[in-house]
């Protein structure tokens, strides 16, 4: 009878402890894990408020690296891409179809990201086996080849709730995101575009518009900004700020962490407008262009100045420089990165793909690569004018006013157009 007693104590104290560690560790019940394909299937759908909002306030258990699975088998990258880039000795071509073969065999591993800090290439030998000339290229691009897998920043200014409605429950729609480069010392480019083209709000016809200014960090050789962006972001709540140095050829980096905080924070937009803070836009232009398309016609928009037959510059005094060890083969069409509009609905399908091609060094290069990924193409719009109009046309309102959008253009110049096509006294 004694031997029966301890038993029971001994199984009543089991019982209790296992209750204990269960509602420590607050483990899920097992009909609340999300499978692989059901992630899969959430990544797709990328537009559901509900969805997102519950992955980004609630615990979910799939793993990233079950997401990351998720996010890759939702990619097909097209025929057209994969022919039009050579398969040669070039670094970045070598990578790429490294990238498709394992795509196509369901191998990942190409796609598998280190933590930030951990992420950069510092052997030397390593890269010049792999690029022979690597010692020859400029400081600037050899450190972006260091850090061509390095993908996700830690963020350092967040707005995580501007899209999110009052109740907590939904995002807000947003007609056009207004997605504007930027970097920490150009506040008067910021504020101008903060009361001109870039005012935030509810516009004619009930069109809401929201803006962000994107930026990475201060190198050590620029002055502190932290405390004044800080100010700044708390005052106006229009910066995203991530913690890479700011840099030409970081423009590509800032493309791809835009794409994924906005799935994650901003989904519900119909449309992207992605610029440089010193182009001067005619926003109500923009609005009633969009909303004058057929449906048919914005589901997979992608629309600016194209630069249909360009390859890369090999002269080393080019900002655009772009070695033969490095790249060899012709560009795809691609819009400007002055200034150009894209769909809502291209936010996942850009991002997966993404994750598939190796990073290139100039951002609007890029964004047409993955956009020819995708099947699709850069339409052509003779209101962007990112190379600018004829010099007797700049100071002439009335040709602004037909116009989207111009680049470049001086704080100065951008408010005193801004007046004059919105002058009452203005005849065109």
């Amino acid at each position: 009878m004694k031997r029966v007693r301890a038993y029971t104590a001994m199984v009543l104290v089991f019982c209790v402890l296992v209750i204990f560690i269960y509602s420590t560790l607050n483990l899920e019940p097992a009909n609340t894990v999300i499978s692989t394909e059901e992630g899969s299937q959430r990544l797709r759908r990328g537009h559901d408020p509900e969805g997102q909002l519950k992955s980004t306030h609630e615990h979910t258990s799939f793993t990233t690296a079950e997401m990351s699975t998720a996010v890759l088998q939702t990619v097909s990258v097209s025929k057209d891409l994969r022919e039009m880039i050579p398969k040669n000795e070039a670094y970045w071509n070598r990578l790429m179809h490294t990238a498709l073969k394992g795509l196509d065999d369901g191998d990942y591993s190409f796609a598998r990201e280190s933590p930030w800090s951990l992420c950069r290439v510092e052997n030397q030998e390593l890269l010049q086996l792999n690029i022979h000339d690597f010692s020859s290229y400029p400081p600037l691009l050899q450190t972006f080849v260091r850090g061509m897998t390095c993908k996700s920043p830690p963020i350092l200014i967040d707005q995580p709730n501007k899209c999110v409605a009052a109740n907590r429950k939904e995002y807000n729609q947003t007609f056009l995101l207004l997605a504007i480069k930027s970097s920490p010392r150009n506040f008067e480019q910021r504020q101008t575009v903060r009361e001109t083209w870039g005012r935030e709000g509810v516009h004619h016809g009930g069109l809401t518009v929201r803006t962000f200014f994107l930026l990475g960090n201060s190198t050590q050789d620029d002055p502190d900004m932290s405390a004044l962006l800080s100010y700044e972001a708390e005052r106006f709540g229009d910066i995203l700020q991530w913690d890479f140095h700011e840099s030409f050829l970081n423009l590509t980096l800032k493309m791809k962490v835009f794409l994924q905080w906005t799935l994650k924070n901003c989904p519900q937009v119909s449309f992207i407008f992605s610029g440089d803070d010193d182009v001067f836009v005619n926003t109500p232009g923009l609005l009633n262009y969009l909303k004058s398309l057929d449906a048919s016609k914005t589901e997979n928009l992608y629309v600016g100045h194209v630069i249909s037959t360009a390859s890369p510059l090999r002269d080393p005094r080019s900002k655009y420089y772009i070695p033969m060890s490095f790249y060899d083969g012709a560009y795809p069409a691609y819009a400007g990165g002055g200034g150009f509009i894209f769909s809502g609905g291209l936010l996942q399908p850009l991002y997966s793909v993404s994750r598939v091609l190796p990073f290139y060094p100039i951002d609007d290069v890029y964004f047409g690569m993955c956009a020819k990924a995708l099947g699709i193409s850069a339409v052509a719009h003779e209101g962007f004018q990112t190379f600018d109009i004829k010099e007797q046309d700049r100071s002439n309102v009335c040709v602004h006013k037909h116009l989207m959008l111009v680049h470049q253009r001086s704080p100065q110049q951008t408010k005193k157009l801004w007046r004059g096509i919105h002058s009452p006294m203005l005849t065109c």
